[in-house]
């Protein structure tokens, strides 16, 4: 399986890069990993709705550039379906099942994704009901990937 994760920006917390490192360490067995990191649009503290808009426009034009072709694209969104760890597994394996071998996993900035790139992704997912920030989802995303790792190998998480 190839899983692909594109994220709008750079991870400045040195905490998240550590955690973001071991759950990439943790995933090698299991599957061939990308990383993707859109650059974010420069920007004034206070923007306008049309401001806004034209920046997730173009960070969208450069997500849907980085898409690698043939992949399930799910976009993390707060209107996402919402699935359980072990939903997230079943998914996966039926992917690979259908012949389905490469996914893309895209976070926006913290301004979200562009109408665009929400419309044509394949699934939109939800991680919670809670607010993260962009830069914990990337931490989040790789845990919960992990995890349904170990569950479609029927391997204990905690060793």
């Amino acid at each position: 399986m190839h899983i692909t994760i594109i994220a709008v920006g750079r991870i400045k917390e040195k905490y998240l890069q550590e955690g973001i490192a071991e759950y990439e360490k943790r995933l090698r067995p299991y599957v061939k990993l990308n990383t993707i990191e859109i650059t974010e649009e420069k920007r004034a503290v206070h923007l306008s709705i049309s401001d806004q808009k034209r920046i997730m426009d173009a960070e969208g034009i450069r997500i849907l550039g980085s898409i690698p072709h043939d992949s399930v694209a799910i976009v993390l969104a707060l209107k996402g379906n919402e699935w359980s760890s072990e939903t997230l597994a079943e998914n996966i394996r039926g992917y690979e099942i259908a012949g389905r071998n490469s996914l893309c996993f895209i976070i926006g900035s913290d301004l979200g994704l562009s109408e665009t790139v929400i419309a044509k992704s394949h699934v939109r997912l939800s991680l919670s009901q809670m607010t993260f920030t962009h830069q914990m989802i990337r931490l989040i995303i790789l845990e919960q990937i992990y995890r349904a790792c170990k569950i479609n190998h029927h391997e204990p998480y905690h060793k």
